[in-house]
């Protein structure tokens, strides 16, 4: 009788390696975006490959490329590892609730402005939840919600995304920030229909208020917005329009802390109904701890009532 020899079993670590690797194609950004030496990722994906019998990664000198092997089984690592991430959520949750760890995914334009507002919330009220909070930009996030990397998300809203629930906690209006002696600066009540004429300066692209912005302006009947120059984030932004370059959009909750750092800067507001975003918490349908989320949002629209924004109603 003939015994077939038993192929070891991959690690998670194998699989957590690999995974980076085939999310980034760069052996050095792989081992920095999980927290690893170069050398012992580069062991755990030639182990993983051992373990597999097959070729995962074409390597040479300049690039890291996947084999057709490594095309389709990255997949499912990704997925494996989603389950595990799935398995560790549910048994934090079978502890007591709003303890043991919480990565929270911020956007950029959302960070410097709520976080203290919910630093505040889960040190007063949540003492032995441990918060990690990781500002990336949408696409980032997402990415990592479903891949189990982040438990849930404060960010701009509608996603329209399969899989994620939406926990609406604001509406807030977007005012004109101007350089000082312009003539919408410090004006009420101006027409949307103005943006068809003004120099608008935007965020780079993979900001989702630079999406927001261009959706302002298409509505308005601007026929496109020539950015020539943009920035990659919102306090260079309103540096660029003190400096006379432009105007720009800025979020109610931006407001006070972008503004007050020059005296060359007014703000203008839209007529009713304003142009706006809504921001959300954001969680994996059906998530073990989606109780515990949904307490922590409602405690979120208590704690924001001081800020200049409009409470979505549960």
């Amino acid at each position: 009788m003939t015994v077939r020899k038993r192929r070891r079993q991959p690690s998670i670590a194998q699989l957590r390696a690999f995974a980076a690797v085939a999310e980034h194609l760069h052996f050095r950004d792989a081992a920095a975006a999980i927290g690893m030496s170069q050398p012992a990722l580069s062991g755990a994906v030639s182990a993983l490959e051992e373990a597999l019998g097959v070729t995962l990664l074409e390597r040479t000198t300049r690039r890291v490329l996947l084999s057709p092997a490594g095309e389709r089984l990255a997949a499912r690592a990704k997925a494996v590892l989603a389950e595990v991430g799935a398995l560790v959520e549910e048994a934090d949750a079978l502890r007591a609730p709003f303890t043991g760890a919480l990565r929270l995914g911020v956007i950029p334009t959302v960070a410097p402005y709520l976080l203290p507002t919910v630093l505040r919330l889960v040190h007063d009220r949540y003492p032995h939840l441990d918060l990690q909070v990781h500002e990336e930009q949408t696409a980032s996030l997402l990415d990592g919600l479903a891949g189990g990397r982040l438990d849930l998300l404060l960010l701009a809203v509608p996603l329209g995304v399969p899989g994620v629930t939406e926990l609406p906690l604001f509406d807030e209006d977007f005012v004109l920030v101007t350089p000082v002696g312009h003539g919408l600066g410090g004006r009420e009540g101006i027409p949307r229909t103005v943006l068809r004429e003004l120099n608008l300066l935007l965020l780079d692209e993979g900001h989702c208020l630079r999406d927001q912005a261009l959706d302002i302006c298409r509505e308005a009947g601007s026929a496109g917005v020539a950015a020539t120059t943009t920035a990659a984030g919102l306090s260079t932004l309103v540096q660029l329009v003190a400096g006379g370059l432009g105007v720009t959009l800025l979020p109610r909750t931006a407001v006070q802390v972008e503004t007050t750092r020059s005296g060359r800067l007014l703000t203008g507001r839209f007529a009713d109904p304003a142009p706006g975003r809504r921001i959300a918490l954001a969680m994996r349908t059906g998530a073990a701890r989606a109780a515990e989320y949904e307490e922590l949002a409602a405690a979120l629209r208590e704690a924001m009532r001081d800020l200049p924004v409009r409470i979505v109603r549960d």
